[in-house]
């Protein structure tokens, strides 16, 4: 998506070997406008799906998630990573590693707002190592839930998240997809590089 990737480049900011930071468009300050067309891509990339719900992980995934429910017009349930004291039973839940942050996650949704019937897209911010990812569709496994598709705002393909998902066949769509971050500049994959 041509838009994402020149706003990566005008506003991004390279930490570090693997480290993306977009703080000011997507995951501290939100830009509404970029999440609508990113929604509405998200729409066209999984075009003719049975979607009932779009399922993300808090916090950073819950715009694109809700621009994503917006142009499907289903809700959107996001796994939380804290216990709140009104959540207490009745919960499908997982634990995810951050990379990022170095600690475990333990996130979980109400059974009450996934189950069997549904026919889930999973929307999230970055794809890594794929941890976040895992969790939710161990999440989804436990609801008996369908996953029919997992999109992704910025993929990094040099990390191993996209590989373990392909080997499982599942179906991925990528908005951005990073090949390297070289002297604090990010390298968007390539079309022609792809395999």
């Amino acid at each position: 998506m041509r838009l994402l990737e020149e706003r990566i480049k005008k506003d991004g900011q390279v930490l570090g070997e693997d480290v993306l930071k977009v703080d000011n468009f997507l995951n501290h300050q939100v830009d509404p406008e970029l999440m609508a067309a990113m929604g509405e891509e998200f729409k066209r990339l999984f075009e003719g799906a049975p979607i009932t719900k779009i399922l993300t992980v808090e916090s950073s995934g819950i715009a694109p998630a809700v621009f994503a429910g917006l142009a499907f017009h289903v809700p959107v349930v996001f796994a939380r990573k804290h216990k709140s004291l009104t959540l207490q039973d009745n919960m499908y839940s997982a634990t995810v590693y951050s990379y990022t942050k170095k600690v475990n996650n333990h996130i979980s949704i109400s059974k009450k707002f996934l189950n069997e019937n549904d026919r889930v897209l999973v929307i999230d911010d970055f794809l890594a190592n794929g941890q976040a990812v895992e969790g939710l569709l161990e999440i989804i496994d436990q609801a008996g839930a369908q996953l029919e598709g997992i999109g992704i705002v910025i993929e990094k393909t040099f990390q191993k998240g996209r590989e373990l998902l392909d080997q499982r066949g599942i179906h991925v769509e990528s908005l951005a997809r990073i090949a390297a971050f070289e002297q604090g500049e990010v390298v968007f994959l390539d079309e022609n590089n792809e395999n």
